[in-house]
């Protein structure tokens, strides 16, 4: 009999382990924080949705789901933050463009006007509307196509203007798409932009709580990362103005 109720009980561990590990799974994770949003249990959700960051799970919806919790508690920092992670990962998304655009009405400042480099903008617009991996892609079935076209060219021994031309357009279609991706993945990963997430956080003329006031910042401003020494970021905003703040008070992307 004890033998009996020690297999039941085996059987009954395995069981609870097993829901367990599955109530743990990102989907189940996904579906539960959902859950917790629906019924407007905002801080609920974001916890679990967090869990599933710190998993290092990856997704545009999640980071939109992020963002939507962050709004409905009004954190507007972080929701900007997070609306443009999802927009990173999925850039052509109406749902995202027109969340962040909504948040960004309630900033206080918006320090447009002067772009930080006009070619760096116009190169930034060009690769928008697509994923790094989609342009990498792109750039690896050009390159493909151009080797195969010149292989073929030299095997046949083809002549003529049109073979010629055939043959520039695709190398120039490589370079430009190869040069597009490259500059993608280093102005999207390997410069370093940030959010500011404090409401108001003081800008100032060198890196220590000494240094004086260059000017106040707001929440969702963007940046870019010039330097770093100790707890302070030297950031340059899209007018030009430069500044020293506080890591505490931004995230990079």
């Amino acid at each position: 009999m004890s033998r009996i109720k020690s297999i039941i009980l085996f059987f009954i561990i395995l069981l609870l382990n097993a829901v367990a590990v599955s109530a743990d799974q990102p989907d189940s994770l996904f579906a539960s924080g959902n859950g917790y949003y629906q019924a407007e249990q905002f801080d609920s959700a974001l916890a679990i949705y967090q869990r599933l960051e710190k998993k290092n799970y990856s997704s545009a919806e999640l980071f939109f789901n992020i963002g939507n919790c962050y709004f409905k508690k009004g954190d507007l920092g972080y929701a900007i933050l997070y609306y443009l992670r999802a927009e990173r990962l999925q850039p052509n998304d109406d749902d995202i463009q027109a969340n962040l655009d909504f948040a960004r009405q309630f900033m206080p400042t918006r320090l447009e006007g002067v772009k930080i480099n006009p070619v760096s903008e116009f190169m930034k617009t060009l690769v928008k509307p697509v994923t790094l991996d989609t342009a990498a892609w792109i750039s690896s079935l050009l390159f493909i196509l151009m080797i195969f076209s010149l292989i073929i060219i030299v095997y046949f021994q083809m002549r003529g203007s049109a073979v010629k031309i055939t043959a520039i357009s695709l190398v120039v279609m490589f370079i430009i798409g190869a040069g597009l991706t490259t500059y993608k993945f280093r102005s999207e990963y390997l410069e370093q932009t940030g959010v500011i997430v404090a409401q108001e956080p003081r800008i100032l003329s060198a890196p220590t709580d000494n240094g004086e006031l260059e000017f106040n910042g707001n929440f969702g401003l963007t940046f870019i990362v010039e330097k770093s020494v100790e707890d302070y970021y030297l950031v340059i905003f899209e007018n030009k103005r430069k500044g020293w703040i506080k890591r505490e008070d931004v995230e990079l992307l």
